[in-house]
């Protein structure tokens, strides 16, 4: 299903759902951050995806994780919480859905990286690069806060 972002945008749709979702950062050894470039929207971004009845917040994001990269991993901590009401997403079908996202730092512990039908590539990225690739600014500021060092979690 398609999709478009709308961010600080006068002219967005007027949000007619919210569904808490869930991002995981990623990194490697080398300090790469784990990617996904998306199906939906062809933007660059951390992977995650929607929280599921009776699943906890973290739960779904080891699961997104696996789902959209192949790889296996272990929440460590909270990144922040996203919730800004002038971030919503169209979808094809008329849903317009205000962005509720909880991101969370996470190790990885096995896998191989693998795409999905939500991820058309997958790639471990240098920091350095993250300038280079077509990341919405929500989700370019929760990597930018997950790669940081700061312990508190960022809430807005």
């Amino acid at each position: 299903m398609a999709r478009i972002d709308y961010f600080n945008n006068p002219d967005a749709p007027k949000a007619n759902s919210i569904v808490p979702s869930v991002t995981a950062v990623a990194v490697n050894e080398a300090g790469e951050v784990l990617l996904i470039h998306k199906t939906d929207n062809n933007l660059w971004a951390l992977p995650g995806g929607g929280v599921d009845v009776g699943e906890s917040a973290p739960d779904a994001a080891v699961r997104e994780t696996k789902e959209e990269t192949g790889f296996d991993v272990e929440v460590t901590s909270l990144v922040g919480i996203y919730t800004n009401p002038a971030h919503v997403m169209a979808y094809d079908d008329g849903e317009v859905r205000q962005q509720f996202s909880i991101c969370f730092r996470a190790r990885i512990v096995g896998g191989e990286l693998r795409t999905s039908s939500e991820s058309k590539e997958v790639a471990f990225v240098d920091p350095s690069r993250l300038d280079s690739l077509n990341i919405h600014p929500s989700m370019r500021m929760r990597i930018d806060h997950g790669l940081s060092d700061e312990a508190a979690p960022h809430i807005g």
